[in-house]
C-alpha cells in the first residue's frame, strides 16, 4: 500500500523522540564519577580529533577573515545545522527568559569568550602553540570546581594532570610564537582555557538535566545572538568582501565538525564523567594534531614528540587511575 510522506515523517519524528527521551533517562541516572569506562575514553579520542581540526581552520579562515567574524560564522552555522536535528529529536525550547538564562550563562564562558580569545590570540601565535595552551583547561576546570566545592583535589588527578602538561611542553617545545606580540597571544590562550573551566561550572550546576543535543543547540543559538551584536559593532561584516572557496570550506568544516558535532560529544563526556575527566581532552589535541600531520600531511614525527606522546600517555593512566588497582592486585595474585 502506498504511504504518503508525512506517515514516514511522522515515524521518522517518532523514533527521533523516543531516542530522545530514552538519552534522557540514562543521562539522568548516570552521576559523574572520577574514572571513565571504554566508551568515554572512545568519544574523547573521538573530540580530540575534531578539535584538533579547529585550530588549523581557524589559521586558514583568518586569512580573509577578521576574528570576531570568523567566530560568527562558526557559532551562527553550527546552531542552524542543529536547530532541525533538535526538531527532529522532539525537544521543546526554553520557556521564557528564564529558561534561556543559564544557555545565555554558558554560552557566554563557553563559545563567545574563548572562541574570540583563541582566535585572537591565533594572529599572534601559531595554531600548535594555541593548542598547547589550550591544555591547560583541565588545570583551570579543577582549580575552579575545587573552588567552587564541585569536584574532589585529588593528588592523583593534580599529578597526572602536572605531567600531562609537562608532556605537552615537550611536544612543542618553545616554538610557535609570531613577534613581539607572542606574550598577548599567550595571554588570550590561557584566558580562554579559564573561561573554559568556568563553563564547566555552570553546565554541572545548573544543566545537568539537560540532554546533550538540547544543551549544545541551546548555547549555540543564544551565541550567535551575542556575536551577531558583537561583531556587527567591531568589524561590520557587511562592508568585508567575499571570502574565497578556500575560507568557505573552513567555516563549514569548523561549524559542522569542529562545533556542532563536537559539541555534542562533549556535553555526552561531561554529563558521563565529570568536568574534569572532559577537558582531559584538551591534554590529547596536541598530540592528535601531530598525528593528523603525520597521517594526512606526511610530516614526518620527531624523537622529542615520541617523547612527549609517551608522558601524556603515562598521564592520562595516571588520572585514570585503574592502573595502580591492577599493580595493587598483582602481587597478591603471584
Amino acid at each position: 500500500m502506498f504511504r504518503s510522506p508525512e506517515s514516514g515523517w511522522t515515524v521518522c519524528r517518532r523514533r527521533c523522540n523516543d531516542l530522545a527521551h530514552f538519552e534522557q533517562r540514562l543521562m539522568v541516572m548516570a552521576s559523574p564519577n572520577d574514572r571513565m569506562d571504554l566508551r568515554d575514553w572512545s568519544l574523547l579520542g573521538l573530540l580530540s580529533v575534531v578539535w584538533s581540526g579547529s585550530f588549523i581552520f581557524n589559521s586558514l579562515a583568518l586569512k580573509e577573515l577578521p576574528p570576531l567574524t570568523l567566530v560568527l560564522l562558526r557559532i551562527a552555522l553550527a546552531a542552524a545545522i542543529l536547530l532541525p536535528v533538535l526538531r527532529l529529536s522532539g525537544l521543546g525550547l526554553p520557556k521564557g527568559i528564564v529558561g534561556w538564562r543559564p544557555y545565555f550563562a554558558v554560552a557566554l564562558f563557553n563559545n563567545v569568550v574563548p572562541f574570540c580569545l583563541i582566535v585572537i590570540g591565533q594572529t599572534y601565535i601559531t595554531s600548535g602553540l594555541a593548542a598547547v595552551l589550550n591544555a591547560t583547561t583541565p588545570l583551570f576546570t579543577i582549580a575552579v570546581m575545587a573552588a567552587a566545592g564541585e569536584e574532589g583535589l585529588s593528588v592523583r588527578r593534580v599529578a597526572g594532570l602536572i605531567v600531562g602538561l609537562v608532556g605537552v611542553v615537550i611536544l612543542r617545545g618553545g616554538s610557535g610564537m609570531d613577534g613581539a606580540g607572542g606574550g598577548y597571544g599567550i595571554l588570550f590562550g590561557l584566558a580562554a582555557s579559564l573561561s573554559y573551566g568556568v563553563a564547566a561550572l555552570l553546565v554541572r550546576r545548573h544543566l545537568a538535566n539537560s540532554p546533550p543535543l538540547a544543551t549544545a543547540t541551546f548555547q549555540l543559538s543564544a551565541s550567535s545572538v551575542m556575536m551577531l551584536v558583537v561583531a556587527g559593532l567591531v568589524d561590520q561584516p557587511w562592508r568585508l568582501p567575499m571570502p574565497g572557496l578556500q575560507t568557505w570550506l573552513a567555516i563549514s568544516a569548523l561549524a559542522a565538525l569542529s562545533t556542532a558535532f563536537a559539541y555534542i560529544v562533549f556535553f555526552q563526556v561531561l554529563r558521563r564523567s565529570g568536568a574534569t575527566n572532559v577537558t582531559l581532552v584538551t591534554l590529547l589535541i596536541p598530540l592528535t594534531t601531530i598525528l593528523l600531520g603525520f597521517l594526512v600531511l606526511g610530516e614526518t614525527i620527531s624523537l622529542r614528540e615520541i617523547l612527549g606522546a609517551l608522558v601524556i600517555g603515562s598521564a592520562l593512566l595516571v588520572i585514570d587511575g585503574r592502573i595502580f588497582a591492577i599493580l595493587r592486585v598483582a602481587p597478591r595474585a603471584s
